[in-house]
């Protein structure tokens, strides 16, 4: 079975990190959505959703 990938355009390294997010403009305040992040795009691509206000949780990717 293929490794989850890191959602950072481009990247093909398997994900470590779940990034729980929502946009609260258009999603119920419970809905999450999620974003995987290998180790070396974790903190660009909170800083993506945190900018916005969606960032909600970063969890392990098991």
């Amino acid at each position: 079975m293929e490794p989850d990938i890191c959602s950072a355009r481009g990247c093909r390294e398997p994900a470590t990190w779940q990034l729980l997010w929502n946009n609260p403009k258009i999603h119920t305040p419970e809905r999450r959505k999620t974003w995987l992040a290998c180790e070396g795009h974790r903190e660009s691509l909170e800083t993506f959703l945190g900018a916005r206000g969606f960032l909600k949780e970063t969890v392990p990717h098991r």
